[in-house]
């Protein structure tokens, strides 16, 4: 099954459409499967004073509050329009989270796929209510969460019209970078077996291996962020993936994908020929004469393995030689 490859651009664009473009190009190039961005109007998402997380008071400062940072990274729905057909022109899907009411609506108005909702509305029950409304799939982050509020948000969603299989649950972690120690990877398998619906990770660990370890685990949603350099200016660039960086780790999950293969355990096609070089026969262990006994002195296993199994060896032992052999012969 291939797994959906979420590049997330979200505010690493700065607020400059021909950054977000060139985003755009790099996520194509790596090989994603989707670029998302993040919509939102800082009047609805933000009050006036809220204060920053310490990750974000570190990449940005502590001059400016959170809705002067956000209000600078606002896209607005010409922009969105002009985004959406670079990309169709690029062979790349545009999708984005909505972050107010309003921007669902505009999503929705402008044709994406299906939402991305984040973590931070898991417990947002009027906007949980509106945009399952819409009927779109949702792929809903669960960072910050138990599974007591996964369940909430899940009733929410089904109780307005959306049916389980048109959801997948991302297990995420909010700290940006994410600890390894703090990652947890396997309470993605947990949501898969409480919730029996599909299920991914959003990463926000440094590096590509978590993801990577997902992917190997089940996951069929991948979503990291990335940035043309880490270096930028804002919120998320330091915690996000470089382009080569992103094309590895497309790489490699593309890899996991053609390793995983279909459970059932037989030879490949490629192993097959090994068998008769590489497994055991029963030959004879010194010469034997016709009408010998076969015993456990005078037979032995030695490739090739295109002679009589040893094990069928209890079979061998104590009955006759219906001919000679020579020492190595397949008995």
């Amino acid at each position: 099954m291939k797994t959906l490859i979420i590049a997330e651009a979200g505010v690493n664009h700065n607020g400059s459409l021909e950054l977000a473009k060139r985003m755009i190009d790099a996520a194509k190039s790596a090989g994603v499967d989707y670029i998302k961005f993040q919509t939102f109007k800082a009047e609805k998402l933000v009050s006036i004073n809220a204060g920053k997380a310490n990750y974000q008071k570190k990449t940005t400062g502590t001059n400016e509050s959170q809705f002067e940072m956000i209000k600078k990274l606002e896209l607005d729905i010409d922009t969105h329009k002009e985004l959406i057909n670079y990309c169709r022109q690029k062979g790349i899907e545009f999708i984005s989270t909505p972050f107010d009411l309003e921007s669902i609506d505009l999503l929705y108005e402008i044709g994406v796929p299906f939402y991305k909702i984040g973590s931070g509305e898991i417990t947002n029950y009027p906007y949980l209510k509106k945009i399952a409304s819409k009927g779109l799939d949702i792929v809903l982050s669960t960072g910050m969460s138990n599974l007591g509020e996964v369940e909430a948000a899940l009733n929410v969603l089904t109780d307005n019209g959306l049916e389980r299989e048109q959801i997948t649950l991302l297990h995420a972690n909010t700290e940006y970078p994410t600890p390894y120690r703090d990652v947890n990877l396997k309470a993605m398998l947990t949501l898969k077996e409480a919730f029996k619906t599909k299920v991914g990770y959003s990463d926000h660990s440094l590096g590509i291996e978590v993801p990577i370890a997902a992917v190997a685990m089940g996951a069929q949603v991948i979503e990291k962020h990335f940035t043309l350099d880490r270096t930028m200016q804002g919120p998320d660039h330091k915690a996000s993936l470089e382009p080569r960086e992103l094309k590895e780790m497309v790489t490699a999950i593309r890899n996991i994908e053609k390793a995983s293969g279909d459970g059932i355990k037989k030879p490949s096609p490629s192993e097959s020929k090994n068998i008769a070089v590489v497994r055991k026969s029963i030959v004879a262990a010194s010469d034997i004469k016709k009408g010998e006994i076969f015993t456990e002195k005078n037979i032995t296993a030695k490739r090739p393995g295109n002679g009589i199994s040893p094990m069928k060896w209890d079979e061998v032992v104590g009955t006759i030689a219906e001919k000679d052999y020579k020492k190595d012969e397949l008995i």
